[in-house]
């Protein structure tokens, strides 16, 4: 790499670790928020869903404006509206302010990361060097969403609540700055019409099925299954899709996103059982919770510098087969956990390897779903990743709870929620590696 390369790589990975972060950095300090601010229990949730709903939500459409408008714009704006949303969170007093600086968040995610992802992805050209970008990313992404409890419980711990939303704000403030010197402005698409009803349909299908999933709720289930059916009949007869229907004939594009759904899902519900299992069921505190996820920690930086060389060395359908195995099967120790603390010498050494196997899926997926997209198409290839894992962050966790509220102990709800995410995970590992077997051409559309 060049030294810009190398600078431009320090940015947007950076940022994008830093919104990955922002998805879990308050789970740990859900307690003392509600507390300062007035939320009831009940309420907790949506402290996480007032966030990843618009993060999920309206990637595809900030994706597409990135390609019409200019990505270095869409990046740049998302971090000013960052960096004032969580000021103004860092501020609040009362659970209004609070959820819609959390909102406000989740809409400059959904404007920052693929805007980030795709930069990225057109500033290398050679696949090389673009799978080991693409792999530190990815790696990133899913370490940020641990180091986001890590940070959590350390600042709840040491500081308070606030500095959770606080500490965005010198750090987007600083890539504000350096960005237009460093990040070139890379031509944009003549306009089109953009998808507003399918941006509508897709959001408001994540809500229902959010809702329904968290409040157990049939009826709303079944409402967000028809609106993202909706979503989808939209797609297909839009004249600018949020989805290209030919992009997904890509086989690589259809089964990465399909292996991102999975990875980000299952591990995002693990870290909350994990999280609860810490807390109430061991009754540690938020700082010996938030150091608990820094063992898995090191694995991301491990499997993030392996990751992309093994890829490159071996494919990527072949690794992410392999880490998808690894991740769901050391998730399966942990079905044995008890009361005893004593249980954190299988939690810890468990968590470790199967957060190496996470972070290499990870890696090998998002190199799959991007690496064969055509140049003109690549922010909305991004973008389509990117809701891939913000959905993916938004179910995982209401997907697992409901599994875990079968049950009346809370934890023998774990476990029942930790073996459905063993079973999911290694059941569709199977399909995925088939469906990204090469069988020739695929259409370009």
């Amino acid at each position: 790499m060049t030294a810009r390369q190398r600078l431009v790589v320090v940015l947007l990975l950076g940022a994008n670790f830093m919104l990955s972060a922002d998805f879990s950095i308050l789970n740990i300090a859900l307690p003392e928020i509600g507390q300062a601010v007035g939320l009831k229990v009940s309420e907790f949730p949506w402290v996480a869903t007032s966030f990843s709903l618009p993060a999920a939500g309206l990637s595809l459409l900030f994706g597409r404006l990135g390609d019409l408008y200019g990505l270095r714009r869409m990046f740049l704006l998302g971090l000013a509206l960052l960096a004032a949303s969580s000021l103004s969170g860092g501020i609040a007093t009362g659970p209004a302010l609070l959820l819609a600086a959390r909102a406000l968040q989740g809409v400059a995610t959904a404007m920052t990361g693929p805007a980030a992802l795709a930069l990225l992805i057109t500033t290398f050209a050679e696949e090389r060097q673009r799978a080991r970008v693409l792999g530190m990313n990815g790696a990133l992404l899913s370490g940020g969403f641990t180091f986001g409890a890590l940070a959590g419980g350390m600042l709840v711990g040491v500081l308070s609540w606030r500095w959770a939303f606080l500490i965005n704000v010198p750090i987007a403030v600083l890539i504000l700055a350096v960005t237009p010197f460093v990040v070139p402005v890379k031509p944009s698409r003549d306009a089109v019409r953009l998808d507003i009803p399918g941006a509508l349909s897709v959001t408001l299908g994540l809500l229902a099925i959010v809702y329904g999933c968290t409040e157990r709720s049939f009826m709303a289930l079944a409402a967000g299954a028809a609106l993202l059916a909706l979503f989808f009949w939209i797609e297909r007869r839009a004249s600018a899709p949020l989805v290209s229907m030919a992009m997904l004939a890509w086989p690589s594009v259809r089964w990465g996103n399909a292996a991102v759904l999975i990875i980000f899902s299952m591990e995002a519900g693990l870290i909350y059982l994990v999280t609860l299992y810490l807390q109430e069921v061991l009754h540690l505190g938020p700082l010996a919770t938030g150091l608990v996820f820094g063992i898995p920690g090191l694995a991301s930086i491990v499997a993030g510098i392996l990751a992309g060389r093994i890829i490159a060395r071996r494919g990527a359908r072949r690794v992410l087969l392999a880490a998808l195995l690894v991740q769901g099967g050391f998730t399966a120790p942990l079905i044995l956990l008890g009361s005893d603390p004593n249980a954190m010498w299988l939690l810890i050494p468990a968590l470790f390897v199967g957060f190496f196997g996470h972070i290499t899926a990870v890696v090998a997926a998002t190199v799959a779903a991007t690496s064969e997209v055509p140049q003109a198409n690549k922010g909305l290839a991004s973008g389509l990743m990117t809701t891939s894992q913000r959905v993916a962050s938004t179910i995982g966790i209401p997907a697992l709870a409901a599994v875990m509220a079968v049950r009346a102990d809370l934890l023998g709800g774990i476990h029942m929620a930790l073996a459905a995410d063993v079973l999911f995970t290694v059941i569709t590992a199977i399909p995925v590696a088939v469906g990204l077997k090469p069988r020739g051409p695929a259409a370009t559309g």
